[in-house]
């Protein structure tokens, strides 16, 4: 993929590698099985370098959740124009990230928790899921719509209406069926013709003939 994107966080390979091993901390022992001490130990860090790098509990588990979503990527505009080629391969490669993101250990562990705190009063990481996992995600792929849109390549009137029908598009039920844990569901051998066949979808309901002048 084209090297072009946009990125919502900036963290040191260091600081990657310390959520890395928080998520998958969480993965294994949930919410209880993550504290400073335990990953301070896990990752061969200090709590204070964690502290320092993320504030409080809080604020780790937004920056595991923004980490996790930067892996969700959007090809930018440039200063070259985005032919329709580009565009077209900007649109499959996330699509492709998407599924691979949704359908990973990590992404369905932090969906299940959130989902049975849901009825709490408190849904700390139910927010921290939209706030910080899918609002960035959508952000990024809006604005490669848009660019899409400008550069004439796709017409559309409603933003967020043409990104939730290419969200649909490439999840369809896949994202429920993975998280009730039906076999087969998760194929990622079968992901990339998902993608392109997502995107193949999308330009016939809101690709132009011809790019714009």
């Amino acid at each position: 993929m084209d090297q072009a994107v946009i990125a919502d966080e900036e963290f040191t390979p260091r600081q990657q590698a310390v959520l890395d091993c928080a998520l998958q901390l969480l993965v294994g022992g949930g919410e209880k099985g993550l504290t400073t001490a335990g990953l301070a130990r896990a990752a061969n860090c200090s709590k204070e370098s964690i502290y320092k790098w993320f504030g409080d509990r809080d604020g780790l588990l937004a920056a595991m959740i923004a980490h996790q979503a930067s892996k969700v990527r959007a090809g930018a505009d440039n200063a070259h124009a985005m032919d329709g080629g580009q565009f077209r391969s900007y649109l499959i490669d996330f699509a492709h990230d998407l599924l691979d993101v949704l359908a990973g250990d990590v992404s369905l562990a932090l969906n299940r928790l959130a989902i049975g705190q849901a009825s709490h009063s408190d849904s700390r990481l139910g927010r921290l899921m939209v706030e910080r996992g899918r609002r960035r995600i959508e952000a990024r792929a809006m604005a490669l719509l848009e660019a899409g849109k400008r550069r004439g390549h796709i017409r559309y009137e409603d933003r967020e209406a043409v990104y939730h029908t290419f969200y649909g598009l490439i999840v369809r039920d896949l994202h429920v069926r993975m998280l009730l844990g039906e076999a087969g569901a998760r194929r990622p051998d079968q992901f990339a013709a998902m993608a392109e066949e997502a995107v193949g979808q999308f330009f016939v309901l809101f690709g132009t003939e011809t790019p714009a002048d």
